[in-house]
């Protein structure tokens, strides 16, 4: 394949992994909501310029009818770039939180155990933690401070942080605070819960990683071995055939 032929099946590569990296639902937020172009219009102007020019030199080399693909895979793929790496930063961040809401949760607990009340102990964990979890939660003690009402404050904090996994911490506090229901029981068990899911997560993503490392030692590992072999019996071929 040539150079301009690899490139054009690059070019449509890249549109599926754009379009595979973003939900349908937010592709179609990002196309349709002009809120968020002007932010992003000169990085998606930019890289659709730059897809458009690769495409340019691509398209002419792509076997059959696989030129309109390339022609038009490259400017969408450049043309997203900026929404899928933002995307890709939402996920690492949301993830971040989640892996340290367990610990979160178990401290919110003993305090709440101890008699201090919700507000109390998201401020302490505020003002101890780092990372996304702590960014939130300060955001939240702040507009607690400025005078919004801890339910409204709690509202904010979950419409923030998309996923359930604050929604159900949200409910517990809720809960708590309008039929007294013990607060600390229901923060321990969703701390079990969720390092019962995260330790499950790991599980299923060894799995996954199991044949993909079989394959990456059959397609390379095996024929690296064999090719040194090989050179070894040409290498040595007039010695090991002396005696024929």
């Amino acid at each position: 394949m040539s150079g301009a032929g690899l490139l054009a099946a690059v070019a449509v590569l890249l549109a599926a992994a754009a379009v595979r990296e973003l939900p349908l639902e937010r592709l179609a937020r990002t196309l349709s909501r002009r809120a968020q172009v002007p932010a992003l219009l000169p990085r998606k102007l930019l890289g659709a310029a730059l897809g458009v020019a690769a495409a340019l030199l691509a398209a002419p080399a792509a076997p059959g009818r696989t030129a309109w693909l390339v022609a038009f895979g490259l400017p969408l793929a450049g043309f997203l770039a900026p929404d899928v790496m933002r995307e890709r930063r939402a996920r690492r961040r949301h993830r971040r939180l989640v892996a340290a809401l367990p610990d979160a949760l178990d401290l919110l607990a003993v305090s709440a155990a101890s008699g201090r009340g919700p507000a109390a102990g998201i401020e302490q964990l505020a003002g101890a933690g780092e990372g996304p979890l702590a960014e939130e939660l300060r955001l939240t003690v702040a507009e607690i401070s400025s005078g919004l009402p801890l339910g409204e404050a709690l509202d904010s904090l979950r419409r923030r942080v998309p996923g359930g996994e604050v929604a159900t911490l949200v409910a517990a506090i809720e809960r708590s605070r309008r039929y007294g229901s013990p607060l600390a029981d229901q923060l321990r068990r969703q701390a079990s819960a969720l390092r019962r899911d995260s330790r499950r997560a790991t599980e299923e993503r060894a799995a996954r990683a199991a044949p993909k490392i079989q394959l990456v030692v059959a397609l390379v590992l095996v024929p690296s071995v064999l090719l040194m072999i090989t050179a070894g019996l040409i290498a040595n071929a007039g010695k090991l055939l002396v005696g024929f």
